[in-house]
């Protein structure tokens, strides 16, 4: 299943602007048609102008449909993002629609270039492709909200996240401020990418780290997976049935501290809601802020009143035996024949 990169979606022009560029293609033509005959040349001009601003215009709606991601080759993750943020059936609609309309454009395109065929009136060419302009500007502005639609929603969709649903992912949770994108920060050898997210006023992070060349993507998901069930929506609850299909495994901070701010009984609720509402995805459950315990995690990096592993993102305590714990427990790389590289792994044919 492709990446979609939402960065890439195309700048949507108004109505008038692709009429505009599209006619203005079709007066270059014209202009370029040379013939000593004055009616044959009429002629062609006229054809090629209503021609060549039919195929601009058709082109430039049938780019906006084909740089779109299609519903059907996106994730379902990603589709629960687009239902959130613009709505599923407007974004269908919208594409399907702008390509109703390049259909119509090259229709009436074909009609004129019959009609003019068989002409011989100066003047009637020149009517018949004002006749066929104003069919196309017509259709062109049919859609005309179609196409604003689009570009008010490329604005949101432009600052999703873009996951990789074919690499493994790892959902960090836990009640709020409890670490979940200091952890992530700490995990990931780059910056993590923060990007707005549409169930929530707040932002999303995801970050990333690399092991023995496979993609581990780090995804936080503020007001899905850090609030009781009765404060969720319907779009909430959609998005989290959706991470079943791209959660590899959910890693669940607590704080024993309590200096985020939560309760450790409202925490240990939220946990076992969590793994009701994921029942189909590893969990693994750690103690963050070990900085701050009053016991120092045992010998072996767990907090001795828990039994959990530890952490100390701002420390950097517990990372690297985490990560390879993460690693180990996802275990897609997991091989039973020698001979063979993981599928996804690069490598060079000799």
């Amino acid at each position: 299943m492709p990446v979609t990169v939402w960065k890439a979606l195309p700048t949507v022009l108004t109505a008038e602007e692709i009429l505009d560029k599209g006619f203005s293609r079709g007066s270059a033509a014209g202009a370029h048609v040379i013939d000593g005959n004055r009616m044959f040349r009429n002629r062609k001009q006229m054809s090629r102008m209503v021609q060549a601003s039919s195929e601009v215009i058709d082109s430039t709606l049938r780019n906006y449909v084909s740089k779109w991601p299609s519903l059907d080759q996106q994730s379902e993750f990603d589709v629960a993002l687009i239902d959130a943020a613009v709505g599923v059936d407007d974004y269908r609609h919208s594409l399907g629609t702008l390509q109703w309309a390049a259909g119509q454009v090259m229709r009436i395109a074909e009609q004129n270039r019959k009609k003019l065929r068989r002409m011989v009136h100066i003047d009637t060419m020149h009517r018949t492709r004002r006749e066929a302009y104003g069919r196309i500007s017509s259709i062109v502005n049919q859609v005309a909200p179609q196409l604003d639609w689009l570009n008010n929603a490329r604005d949101t969709l432009k600052v999703l996240p873009s996951i990789d649903s074919s690499e493994p992912c790892i959902v960090v949770a836990g009640a709020p401020n409890v670490g979940k994108s200091a952890l992530i920060a700490a995990l990931s050898p780059s910056e993590p990418v923060v990007a707005a997210y549409p169930f929530t006023t707040r932002q999303l992070h995801v970050g990333h780290f690399d092991h023995r060349r496979r993609r581990y993507q780090l995804v936080d998901t503020p007001g899905l997976l850090d609030r009781p069930l009765e404060d969720r929506n319907p779009i909430e609850m959609q998005a989290i049935a959706a991470l079943e299909h791209i959660g590899s495994i959910v890693l669940f901070l607590l704080d024993p501290t309590e200096h985020g701010g939560t309760a450790m009984v409202a925490q240990e609720n939220l946990l076992e809601e969590v793994a009701e509402m994921l029942p189909q995805t590893p969990l693994m459950v750690i103690d963050a802020k070990s900085d701050l315990f009053e016991q120092p995690p045992d010998a072996e990096g767990r907090n001795p009143l828990t039994g959990h592993r530890s952490i100390s993102s701002t420390e950097g305590f517990g990372i690297e035996d985490l990560r390879e714990e993460l690693v180990s427990r996802i275990a897609v790389d997991e091989h039973t024949d020698p001979l063979t590289l993981p599928e996804g792994w690069h490598r060079a044919d000799q």
